[in-house]
């Protein structure tokens, strides 16, 4: 599949900032199953661009930027892409698996949350069946809602409300395995829909966990399947904050306005979508 996606973010600032700093993870690697045909990042202002990757192996882009009243950083290109069953070939890996059995503040465990992993059944014996009774188990706990939750909510916190978007679900299943004794992390990208959703907000987040006969595999509770072709895999973290298209700091302004689109074609036409999703 050939998958052209825009993602612009737009900063505006009143009374102009003196100065700003972002960290841009926005940028796609080639791995089995996507391959980066064409790429760049765009910014409206007049602004300085330092590349290179992270610990992860994601790459990075830093933004400074001197006294400005609004800032666009526009990221866009191709990208080809085949199903691979989820199975991860290719990636960058820096660290061993059992790193991304660490917890972090987004995704640690609360008692209901080891409970919940625990009526689903070990994963001593089968990890890929637990992995895959997990998804299905979740997605039906939770609804989908871009109402009650934000970007710092915790899975504990998206659990008890059962209700949140990509990002809890992410963060919820990354609690569960981990609590379960699985290796899990969190990966941001983007999806092309089968139903044609627009406006929705910006990007998507799913989750890839170890299996020690496959490697890491890609899950996407939110829509309960493992990732396809439909995925563009951007940027891994050990949680949101590691894999966040954008983040940063500014420095003197007041307001600070921030609006986000994303737009995720198939080359040749066939489908379309226009998204919008706060991360």
């Amino acid at each position: 599949m050939r998958l052209r996606i825009s993602h612009t973010t737009t900063y505006r600032y009143e009374p102009a900032a003196s100065g700003v700093i972002q960290v841009l993870r926005m940028t796609p690697g080639s791995h089995d199953g996507q391959y980066v045909a064409d790429w760049q990042i765009d910014v409206s202002s007049d602004a300085k661009l330092d590349m290179h990757h992270d610990a992860f192996g994601n790459i990075t882009h830093v933004l400074t930027i001197g006294t400005t009243e609004d800032l666009t950083i526009t990221a866009e290109g191709l990208i080809e892409t085949t199903d691979t069953g989820g199975i991860m070939r290719g990636t960058d890996e820096r660290f061993p698996p059992q790193l991304f059995l660490r917890s972090t503040d987004l995704t640690e465990p609360s008692p209901a949350i080891a409970a919940f992993t625990r009526e689903i059944g070990g994963a001593e014996g089968d990890v890929i069946s637990f992995l895959h009774a997990l998804m299905t188990r979740l997605n039906d706990h939770m609804t989908f809602d871009d109402d009650p939750t934000h970007s710092g909510t915790t899975a504990a916190e998206a659990f008890t409300l059962r209700r949140g978007v990509c990002q809890d679900y992410a963060h919820v299943f990354i609690a569960c395995a981990r609590s379960g004794g699985v290796p899990a992390r969190f990966v941001s990208g983007h999806f092309l829909r089968a139903d044609g959703q627009v406006h929705q907000q910006a990007g998507h987040a799913w989750v890839e966990a170890y299996v020690p006969a496959l490697g890491w595999v890609g899950f996407d509770p939110a829509n309960g399947i493992c990732s396809t072709d439909a995925h563009a895999r951007i940027a891994i973290g050990l949680d949101y904050l590691g894999a966040a298209p954008v983040r940063g700091t500014r420095y003197g302004g007041g307001l600070e306005t921030l609006t986000v689109a994303v737009k995720v074609d198939q080359a040749g036409g066939r489908h379309s979508q226009t998204q919008s999703q706060s991360q």
